[in-house]
């Protein structure tokens, strides 16, 4: 259903808005500070460091992979041999454990030529003090063996790319550079030029004009495919490195977890410290205040009935506006309309308060879990209070609606956009907050406008 609102109210600062100069940017930079070419990609790439050191991480992975697939086998082939005595476990140790190094080499290796940042793996964590206990985690840790298996699954690959790498590389240069050398074949090998074919009584040279234009011309398809070729080898070193020298994907999950657990401490607490703040500063003084009125309004009831009258009908306003801060702080904690009547009444709640008209469709068969439901509420109402301070928008739009097994929630608004989710921003700190429970905010929000801000959370279903 779509319900217009339009009557005005307040809410906090969360300044994300506004126009954003373009400072440091490069000349002829776009939107985003991205550098506008007037080539073609296809027609710089072979001349671009990009590709030069995607080439050059090829050429070193060649003689690399050989040392870590030598030294990988060597000392597998020893350990286990030793495995009928005791020799075998640390001599088995010590390869896994020099494995690991040679890893932090690789992808510092791809860190630098690829501009592949892969996180370290998971540390050792041996059960207990001792050589024996070292040996055993390097043992039973799977990031050990990791690391041996892509020693030795390297180098076949390794040796492919860089044969296929090199020969597009130097034909292609070679034949694109043609018409600059083919001189060199009558002066000093005694015959036209490149032999494109020959037997013992016929023989073809590459000696014309048209040939060699011809020459120069494959040469030059063959340069311009070559960076791409190269990529595309070099995605396999990427899909390797990432997936055996990095970490698990339950590490990964793991060490996510724990910084989203960290993000929801630290919201809980901030959320606490601003509720006490505002008990402090507003209800809590004004009711102090209104209990000090009441005393002497109470005193001078026998003496002058009339200002003590005054002053308990200045009391009963100080009453109504303590009663409407209560109920506007638990509003802001979890309004008692989403959880009777669930995101549709709560966010044209939200919406009636805003400065400008907002539509709000919520398109939901069932209501999601509470919790879900809280997160969705405060992220409308957050972004409808950037709208009403900081868009310069005539009109807004809150829309949300399920997509498989995942809550869409969009706020739009025809302002003047520039809303930027970086940074110390309100927008980031809520962004901070749907990362917690496995959810994205996306901003769209080009300078002029307008503003689309969606967020995207795990649908949980409603007890």
């Amino acid at each position: 259903m779509a319900t217009q609102y339009g009557q005005h109210g307040d809410y906090g600062d969360y300044g994300d808005y506004g126009d954003r100069s373009r400072q440091g940017e490069a000349p002829g930079a776009g939107a985003g500070g991205r550098r506008r070419y007037r080539l073609p990609a296809v027609l710089r790439a072979p001349v671009e460091a990009r590709a030069w050191r995607e080439f050059a991480y090829v050429l070193l992975s060649l003689p690399i992979s050989i040392v870590l697939f030598t030294f990988a086998v060597t000392m597998l082939s020893v350990g286990a041999g030793l495995l009928v005595t005791f020799l075998g476990v640390p001599v088995l140790a010590a390869g896994l454990a020099a494995c690991r190094g040679l890893g932090s080499v690789e992808r510092a290796r791809a860190r630098g030529l690829l501009g592949l940042d892969v996180a370290a793996p998971e540390p050792l964590r041996p059960r207990g003090k001792g050589a024996m206990s070292w040996m055993g985690a390097v043992l039973r840790s799977g990031t050990s063996w990791r690391h041996v298996l892509y020693a030795v699954l390297h180098m076949p690959w390794a040796v492919f790319s860089f044969t296929v790498a090199i020969t597009f590389w130097v034909y292609g240069w070679a034949t694109l550079t043609y018409p600059l050398w083919f001189w060199l074949f009558p002066l000093y090998g005694g015959q036209g030029g490149l032999q494109l074919y020959g037997d013992d009584g016929h023989r073809v040279y590459l000696d014309n004009p048209f040939e060699i234009t011809v020459t120069a011309l494959l040469g030059l398809l063959i340069t311009l495919a070559t960076p791409w070729i190269v990529r595309a080898l070099t995605t396999v070193d990427r899909v390797m490195v990432h997936g055996l020298l990095g970490p698990s994907r339950l590490a990964s999950r793991v060490v996510e977890l724990e910084s989203d657990r960290g993000v929801v401490v630290d919201t809980a607490a901030a959320d606490l410290r601003r509720i006490e703040r505002d008990l402090h500063d507003g209800a809590q003084a004004r009711l102090v205040a209104l209990a000090m009125d009441l005393g002497l309004a109470k005193e001078k009831l026998r003496e002058d009935p009339r200002e003590a009258a005054r002053m308990v009908d200045e009391a009963h306003g100080e009453v109504k506006t303590a009663l409407q801060e209560l109920r506007d702080l638990a509003r802001g904690i979890h309004p008692a309309v989403l959880t009777d009547r669930g995101l549709d009444a709560a966010l044209s709640s939200v919406a009636s308060r805003c400065t400008v008209p907002v539509q709000v469709e919520v398109d939901l068969v069932e209501r999601p879990a509470a919790a879900i439901e809280g997160i969705a509420y405060f992220t409308v109402s957050e972004l409808l209070q950037n709208v009403s301070k900081h868009s310069g928008a005539r009109s807004a739009s809150v829309d949300v609606w399920r997509v498989e097994e995942r809550l869409m929630v969009q706020v739009s608004d025809d302002g003047v956009g520039g809303a930027d989710a970086s940074g110390g921003s309100g927008l980031a700190g809520l962004a901070g907050r749907l990362d917690a429970v496995d959810g994205i905010l996306v901003v769209d929000s080009p300078a002029g406008g307008p503003t689309r801000v969606t967020a995207e959370l795990p649908w949980r279903r409603g007890e």
